[in-house]
């Protein structure tokens, strides 16, 4: 029973990730490498905040805007020094390392006797799991209904024209580049979030937590895609977060089986390439099946 909560726990909030990611991948329609930079500059700025005695309500509002840095960085370079948006995300990436280990002094940092979102009474008391789940359902509610609201206002139509063909949108007077650099910043924000929540739960920061994090966010997309089809852009936005716990029990199964934790980023990727070969799988059975009937018929 702990390792369901627990996996359904990380699902919650790995969907943050995937919440960000979902904004430029699927809305922008670009990739962000900056992903895998942004997590641990989250989580290195939530820990060392509360290493030092802040508030862990601050200390998470301070990894959101952590990542709003980091989106602004990344869309500053993309929109004004016209830098192809992938090498973009990779310099802001790998400029961050070193940052990070700044922020933390070392390589990582553990959250020892100090207080997090996770510690208060009526959370320790809740059986293994409920913790992250708890406060995983809070956040997640709570952005989703934001995101849902800002993508029905002006701006956040303007967001989406912007990705869905940007040559219109500027037609229409729409800055693009703001609202691309928006979109980064909103993107990394809530990914900076997830690293200070997930650092939290897992009680410490490692500058080389956010290896994969990319394909741990594209396969809470894709799965939820695949699993509930064509959906309006908030039942979408639901749907990310479930196909992030249905991928957190994709992953418990394979673990299940016998396979080492060693094998998790390799388990990770063939997850992800099948969720994405899946749409294609699906429309070659569906013709062999229409092409047989019709051989069949006299």
């Amino acid at each position: 029973m702990s390792l369901v909560t627990s996996a359904i726990g990380q699902g919650l909030l790995w969907g943050i990730l995937a919440l960000g990611l979902f904004l430029t991948f699927r809305i922008l329609n670009f990739p962000d490498m900056t992903v895998e930079g942004t997590f641990p500059f989250g989580a290195a700025v939530c820990v060392s905040a509360l290493v030092h005695g802040v508030n862990p309500i601050v200390a998470t509002a301070l990894s959101f805007g952590a990542g709003l840095l980091t989106g602004l960085m990344t869309g500053l370079l993309y929109t004004k020094g016209r830098i192809p948006i992938l090498l973009a995300g990779i310099l802001v990436m790998t400029g961050i390392y070193s940052i990070n280990l700044r922020i933390l002094g070392r390589a990582n940092v553990g959250l020892m006797h100090q207080k997090t979102l996770f510690s208060p009474e009526f959370l320790k008391n809740l059986p293994d799991g409920f913790d992250s789940v708890c406060v995983g359902i809070i956040f997640t509610i709570v952005i989703v209904i934001l995101l849902a609201v800002f993508l029905n206002t002006d701006i956040g139509q303007a967001f989406i024209a912007t990705g869905d063909n940007e040559k219109m949108a500027r037609s229409l007077g729409i800055h693009t580049d703001n609202t691309k650099i928006l979109g980064l910043m909103i993107s990394n924000g809530l990914i900076g979030l997830a690293g200070g929540l997930i650092s939290q739960n897992n009680g410490y920061a490692d500058v080389n937590m956010g290896v994969g994090t990319i394909v741990i966010g594209l396969a809470a997309i894709i799965i939820g895609e695949v699993a509930y089809g064509e959906l309006s852009l908030t039942a979408r936005l639901v749907a990310v977060v479930v196909g992030s716990i249905l991928y957190r029990f994709v992953l418990l199964i394979v673990l299940k089986l016998g396979f080492s934790t060693n094998d998790y980023k390799l388990l990770s990727a063939i997850i992800l390439a099948f969720c994405l070969m899946l749409p294609l799988l699906q429309k070659k059975f569906h013709v062999n099946k229409v092409l047989k009937k019709g051989v069949e018929r006299p």
